[in-house]
């Protein structure tokens, strides 16, 4: 097997990746072939070596399944049941892995959407310099209806037709084009986009302080994923907050489903570096044949390392992995509260392996996060603990990011500001059981969904 890359990425399927960081591999017995068969040796051996929690694998026959893949979900099938590994195990290729740990690249409209209590289809984020964004797609928009080439077809209809996402978006698929009708600003519009390669930007927004009457300001920052290209976008926005006086935070992770576990700790320095440094932020631990492996890591003051007192993270059901890690890492030394709703609960990490000779890379959950309290186990979720403060808002997927017309925002301000949750917002009281589901995105549209999707 190939080196182990550390990440804490959020769902499989989509998700994935690793750090520079390597630890030592037990050599798979050799390969003859990049066989079916052999991927299926390949996943077992490496799940018995390696996986959390080897002695809870199912009894299969590997000749039962079609695919290798089909061969892991059905080994680890025990752990989904209880949510420790809803998908977080999974077989992809070095090249799709890497991409997705570096920036995020995909090819793409560049928007995510969800659908609300009512049915619509809104748009939550379009980010900075893609197709969407310069057609003229925003936070709060409604997708009405969509031309996949017949003409234009109302997402109520292919509700209706249980399309899925390809049938209406399209695969990924360099210069495909759509046609989009549009609610926005009062107004209804027409726009045909084409999908291109694009990077994700780390930052939703540009960092900004929030200004306040005869107190210091509230620095705002809004992080998509823990990847590679986010290091230097963290290091700059901290660098503007600096010197600024601000010990009053919010985070936005509301659609952060986590990432690289190296990013993750570079964001903990910049935010917990001053006021706990050389403290324990976070351990990781693996099963007994990997004892050795555990490992403990320490915050570290940075130059523009701030010094927080209060951090409102905006969090949601796709708040996942290192997002959850950076919350769970800082709680014990700043005054912590969550505002939106619980996280997904994801609190074990994966390794890549590579299967030698093949284009093979199955990511592996190999450890499990606590932080320096010994604090860990969060499978339904941070708030569910019992652990963390939740201040329950209601994501209106409208307002833009950072300002006091989005209700997360809006939500983290009466908090910073007045000490108590605000009264006036609601939520949807569905249990966080409830709420638990797979690593796949929507598949069929007659299955609303309030998290919000991708569109590639």
């Amino acid at each position: 097997m190939g080196a182990a890359l550390t990440t804490a990425c959020g769902g499989g399927g989509g998700g994935g990746g690793g750090t520079t960081e390597t630890a030592p591999i037990a050599q798979a017995p050799p390969t003859q072939s990049c066989s079916v068969a052999t991927q299926k040796d390949f996943v077992l051996s490496a799940a018995q070596d390696w996986y959390l929690w080897y002695d809870e694998l199912a009894t299969v026959n590997p000749d039962d399944f079609a695919s290798a893949s089909a061969y892991l979900a059905a080994l680890t099938a025990p752990l989904a049941e209880d949510f420790r590994d809803p998908g977080f195990s999974y077989l992809t290729t070095v090249a799709e892995d890497e991409a997705n740990f570096t920036s995020g690249a995909f090819v793409g409209f560049g928007f995510r959407f969800a659908i609300d209590d009512g049915g619509r289809y809104l748009i939550s984020d379009a980010f900075e310099g893609a197709p969407a964004f310069e057609a003229g797609f925003r936070r709060g928009a409604e997708i009405l209806a969509v031309d996949a080439g017949q003409g234009y077809v109302s997402m109520r209809e292919y509700e209706s037709q249980g399309a899925t996402l390809d049938t209406i978006f399209g695969g990924s698929v360099d210069g495909l084009e759509r046609g989009f009708r549009l609610a926005l600003d009062g107004s209804t519009v027409e726009v045909t986009v084409a999908k291109r390669e694009l990077d994700i930007p780390p930052l939703a927004t540009a960092p900004r302080t929030l200004e306040r009457t005869g107190t210091s300001p509230v620095a705002y920052l809004h992080l998509r994923s823990f990847t590679l290209s986010a290091e230097s976008a963290l290091d700059n926005a901290f660098t503007e907050v600096a010197g600024q006086g601000v010990t009053d935070f919010v985070i936005d992770l509301r659609y952060n489903g986590g990432g690289l576990v190296g990013v993750a700790s570079r964001f903990m320095d910049l935010l917990g570096g001053e006021i706990a440094d050389g403290q324990i932020a976070y351990s990781l631990s693996h099963n007994n044949k990997r004892a050795a492996e555990n490992e403990s890591f320490e915050f570290a003051r940075r130059s523009n390392s701030a010094s927080p007192v209060r951090i409102a993270f905006l969090t949601s059901e796709s708040t996942a992995s290192a997002s959850e890690l950076l919350i769970n890492s800082l709680e014990p030394f700043a005054e912590v509260v969550l505002i939106g709703s619980d996280t997904s609960g994801k609190a074990v990490g994966q390794y890549a392996f590579d299967q030698p000779g093949c284009d093979t890379r199955l990511r592996l959950v190999s450890f499990e996060s606590v932080n320096g309290e010994g604090f860990g186990g969060f499978y339904t979720g941070l708030v569910d603990t019992g652990r963390f403060t939740l201040c329950a808002v209601e994501d209106t997927f409208g307002g833009a990011f950072g300002t006091p017309e989005d209700a997360l925002t809006a939500g983290a301000l009466a908090w910073l500001n007045e000490g108590t949750c605000p009264s006036n917002v609601n939520i949807n009281s569905t249990s966080r059981r409830a709420l638990r589901r797979g690593p796949s995105p929507i598949t069929a549209l007659n299955r609303p969904d309030r998290r919000a999707t991708w569109v590639q």
